[in-house]
């Protein structure tokens, strides 16, 4: 019998100009480590919204989005005797959002990255679809 873990991973982006930033962080676990959303565990009875806003406080200190949206692209897989589900969200974060920004201890780095940048940095395909996906909602509103 498996585990069922739910995990959400939450893409904060701002919009500078006419186009948007994503937020891009990386673990801090040396030389291995790689750049991805902000993300964690899913509390037990907490909602995705919920789960998404408070990741992004308690990794990185911004307290409300201007608009969170769900990606609507879940990803499942077994790992072992675990089932995992990622609900994948998007945060938007004020245009000076850098200026309040404090990493939790678990994360060592983070930068700004447009989506040309910011898409072959992300080291899993079902991050790379993620953001994919929410430029192309982004693109087209």
């Amino acid at each position: 019998m498996s585990e069922l873990i739910h995990r959400i991973k939450v893409f904060v982006y701002r919009i500078k100009g006419d186009r948007p930033d994503y937020l891009l962080l990386q673990r801090d676990q040396g030389a291995e480590s790689s750049w991805g959303p902000v993300q964690g565990a899913i509390r037990f009875g907490e909602q995705l919204e919920t789960a998404a806003q408070r990741e992004v406080h308690e990794d990185i200190g911004l307290a409300r989005p201007l608009d969170l949206i769900d990606l609507e692209m879940p990803a499942r897989w077994v790992l072992g005797d675990e089932e995992v589900i990622e609900w994948h969200y998007a945060f938007h974060a004020l245009p000076d959002a850098d200026r309040i920004l404090r990493l939790a201890p678990s994360w060592s780095d983070f930068r700004w990255a447009d989506f040309s940048r910011a898409f072959p940095e992300l080291a899993l395909e079902v991050d790379r679809a993620a953001i994919m996906r929410l430029h192309t909602l982004l693109s087209a509103a």
